[in-house]
């Protein structure tokens, strides 16, 4: 009887190895590798039941967990804790690239200042301005004849721009209406709306003051717009080479800027640059390639963990997909998104948007280390985020640990009401932005623009720079100046004392709810407490059963 019991058993066995249903089909053939629990058959409804539940809760574990319960090395943790130490390496790396870009541009605008701007001092350019005919003609002269003085004037390694064999020349030009008759006196004027624009080309090689041009290149005051003088200059920064980098040639284009568009008086004065990196000629620096290396390392290491954080969440979702048919066959019932959204977990999701970055950013650093792509921005958004998201996502693994996850927990649970609290709140916001805008904008220089308006708004939410809001305020019209006291009063007492006060009143609320839970330890959803009847511990041993002895086992305990 008991030798026929057996021989039906292994027929069992021998018929299911030969079916190809999903994960649960196995080979009798392969007798010394172990499986998990999952690979075999499940006969009742209770065993399938119990299978499920056990996948469940395998996926959920952490990765220790998970040691213990398959004896699987947990990869993906080590290659995350990898992962953060490279990339870091890498964004300090570029970091202290592009900070000497920028500071290569800064310090080269600074000298264009000095050299070019007549009687220039450091920290002047906003109060920098003309108010006589004759200085304006004195400051384009003084830049006519410093550009044609580059060359022993300059202590860097600046140099003219050249189109073939000949340098390119500075560019005169004056923004004026086409005819126009100005009274003051009287009251009256006739002017034309359309703008002319008369240009004038001087070469470094003779540089001639304005009023000595042959061209008789007047300025037309009465109708003058603007005056722009711009010219190229080309230089290289060597500071890369120390960092075994690739040398950048720059093309900076200089604008200088009187303006007198509101014909005032006062001709302001500006200047400013466009900058252009472009890939130097016929270079030859040794060691550039172990950058290029290391990011190609970093790229391998990116790629890796977004292939496994992708394969977990497609794992997530198939349990999902199985975890909702099995509620709707067995108990005719619907999974709730919010134990749904438990499978698909927004720490791999997050994972994958940094690798994705990362990948990005890499791609682009290596371009620009081989001059191939020159915006250090770009590059510099895609690596940063990439970096913080890297780090943010180390907190997933302190929550494994119920003296940590308080964070994670609180801002999970408090998240719905707080959007939905922003969401109000933000519209009381920009209303007051509007409403300051309009009225105190041309009375107050923080409220210029919409921009300046909400920083200040911002601002004053935290309790910074209160007293000179106040203060600033202009004092020419007293309606405006009273507006303003009660705009800012009813500002400050309905953000700080009402609308941020109930902010952190939610979250306190969801933090002593959350605690309250765990200390009960009661479950909260109906996944919990489908999970919460598998008793097995991770090194118990069923999650991890013998090919051969699963089938076996499994119908013996049913027998």
């Amino acid at each position: 009887m008991c030798l026929a019991y057996l021989i039906t058993v292994f027929r069992r066995c021998s018929l299911n190895s030969d079916m190809e249903e999903s994960s649960e089909t196995y080979d009798v053939h392969e007798t010394n590798r172990p499986i998990s629990w999952e690979d075999h058959q499940c006969q009742s409804m209770e065993e399938r039941t119990e299978c499920l539940r056990r996948k469940i809760k395998y996926y959920f574990m952490n990765p220790c967990e998970k040691y213990h319960a398959r004896g699987r090395i947990p990869w993906k943790l080590m290659l995350q804790i990898i992962k953060i130490a490279i990339v870091t390496m890498q964004l300090v790396l570029f970091g202290l690239s592009n900070q000497m870009v920028v500071t290569f541009k800064e310090e080269n605008l600074l000298t264009f200042k000095h050299l070019f701007l007549k009687d220039y001092v450091d920290g002047s350019m906003e109060a920098y301005a003309v108010y006589r005919q004759a200085d304006v003609y004195d400051h384009i002269d003084y830049i006519i004849t410093q550009y044609g003085l580059l060359h022993n004037n300059t202590v860097g390694n600046h140099e003219y721009e050249k189109n073939g064999s000949s340098y390119n020349p500075l560019l005169l030009c004056q923004n004026f209406y086409r005819n126009g008759s100005i009274y003051p006196g009287s009251e009256t004027f006739e002017i034309d709306a359309h703008v002319d624009t008369e240009c004038l080309k001087i070469y470094p090689a003779n540089p001639v003051p304005l009023r000595d041009m042959p061209e008789n290149f007047e300025l037309h005051f009465k109708r003058l717009l603007l005056v722009k003088v711009t010219f190229a200059v080309m230089a290289i920064n060597l500071q890369t080479v120390r960092y075994r980098e690739l040398p950048d040639c720059y093309d900076f284009t200089v604008i200088i800027t009187f303006n007198n568009q509101a014909h005032s008086g006062r001709m302001k004065v500006d200047l400013e640059m466009d900058v252009e990196i472009n890939e130097c000629k016929d270079w030859k620096v040794t060691g550039i390639y172990l950058t290029v290396m290391f990011d190609c390392v970093i790229l391998i290491t990116c790629i890796t963990s977004f292939v496994l954080c992708t394969r977990s969440v497609v794992k997530g979702v198939l349990l999902m997909f199985e975890y909702s048919r099995h509620c709707r066959t067995h108990s005719g019932r619907n999974v709730p998104w919010s134990d749904k959204l438990e499978f698909v977990s927004g720490w791999y999701i997050l994972m994958i948007v940094s690798d994705t970055l990362t990948i990005i950013g890499s791609i682009l650093k290596i371009e620009i280390e081989s001059k191939v792509f020159t915006s250090y921005d770009v590059c510099s958004i895609f690596l940063g985020t990439g970096t913080m998201f890297v780090w943010i996502g180390v907190i997933r693994y302190m929550g494994y640990f119920k003296k940590y996850n308080i964070l994670i927990v609180t801002l999970r649970a408090a998240f719905p009401n707080v959007i939905r609290f922003i969401c109000c709140a933000g519209i009381i916001y920009i209303s007051y932005c509007f409403c300051g805008w309009i009225v105190i904008g041309p009375y107050h220089e923080k409220f210029r623009t919409l921009n300046t308006v909400s920083e200040c708004l911002f601002s004053l939410i935290n309790g910074d720079d209160m007293f000179p809001t106040f203060k600033d305020m202009q004092q020419k019209s007293n309606l405006v100046w009273i507006f303003s006291r009660v705009y800012l009063y009813t500002f400050v007492s309905l953000f700080i004392y009402m609308i941020l006060s109930l902010f952190i009143t939610i979250i306190t609320d969801t933090y002593d709810t959350v605690k309250q839970q765990q200390e009960n330890g009661v479950p909260i959803s109906e996944l919990q407490k489908f999970l919460s009847v598998c008793k097995d511990l991770p090194n118990s041993g069923v999650y991890r059963l013998e090919k051969n002895e699963s089938c076996i086992i499994s119908c013996c305990i049913n027998r």
